[in-house]
């Protein structure tokens, strides 16, 4: 079960849910992929989803951006009932599928991606200035994307969720297929980004990665499992990394069948 206790520790100090889930179900055909999940994300916080392939996070995502909507329950997003097209321009979004286009160069894609929420003259090149600066690609603007190597790519695919400034970015698996300095160095980026206002959520089923999250939530085929700190986390369950902390978790979710216990309240 998910203690109630430990649902909302350590979050920043204005408080402000810019996300929020409350008894989430969706299902595809007889599969349940989100289960009855309940939480929520605070301004200015990394929060991550932890979990296998299979758990539910690109699933409970999608749910919050709107791209499939929800069996029952309630997506929040900024305030607003999710699929809502209101709060698309203050959010920004890497999926795991490259959405690049491979014979446009780096720039050429920012420009593209800039367009898409009315961005124009000035203000987008400036923008494709700082978001080129801040993945480090400013000198490969006008090199092809095809012509770039993998890591680069999740660069510009970061660039691209970024050219907007949205106030919350949700990264599906990000640091998929890059080399673990790329990877160190995304982090860094997120930090980053936090320090300037912006709320990030993000999957991954790396769990050393999980300790650069402000908090997590634990996901195990589609259910919520635990919610809390990373620290807390490692604490509550008396294991020594996370790798045997989400064992821990997994056991303990098998031995208690409620759904009711399961739930973290927001």
């Amino acid at each position: 079960m998910v203690e109630s206790s430990l649902a909302d520790t350590a979050q920043p100090a204005d408080g402000a849910a810019l996300v929020t889930v409350r008894r989430l179900v969706k299902t595809f055909g007889k599969t349940r992929a989100l289960d009855d999940i309940s939480m929520q994300v605070y301004a200015g916080e990394t929060f991550g989803l932890i979990g296998p392939n299979g758990s539910g996070k690109t699933t409970l995502i999608r749910t919050l951006l709107g791209i499939a909507a929800p069996t029952s329950g309630e997506a929040l997003l900024l305030g607003q009932r999710m699929p809502n097209r209101a709060v698309s321009s203050q959010v920004g979004y890497m999926s795991q599928a490259s959405v690049l286009y491979s014979d446009l160069s780096v720039r050429e894609n920012l420009a593209f991606f800039g367009a898409l929420y009315g961005m124009r003259g000035k203000r987008l090149a400036q923008r494709i200035a700082e978001t080129l600066s801040l993945v480090d690609l400013a000198d490969r603007r006008g090199v092809p994307v095809s012509a770039l190597s993998g890591g680069m790519r999740q660069r510009v695919s970061l660039a691209a969720a970024l050219i907007h400034q949205p106030r919350v970015l949700f990264l599906d698996e990000p640091t998929v297929g890059i080399d673990p300095e790329l990877r160190l160095e995304f982090w860094d980026y997120f930090a980053r980004l936090n320090q300037q206002g912006v709320t990030i959520l993000v999957s991954t089923h790396t769990l050393e990665e999980a300790t650069r999250c402000h908090r997590l939530a634990l996901l195990r085929f589609g259910k919520l499992i635990a919610l809390d700190t990373p620290a807390a986390l490692l604490a509550a369950s008396g294991q020594q990394d996370f790798d045997h902390a989400f064992l821990y978790y997994a056991r303990r979710d098998e031995s208690d069948p409620s759904p009711a216990a399961r739930m973290a309240q927001p």
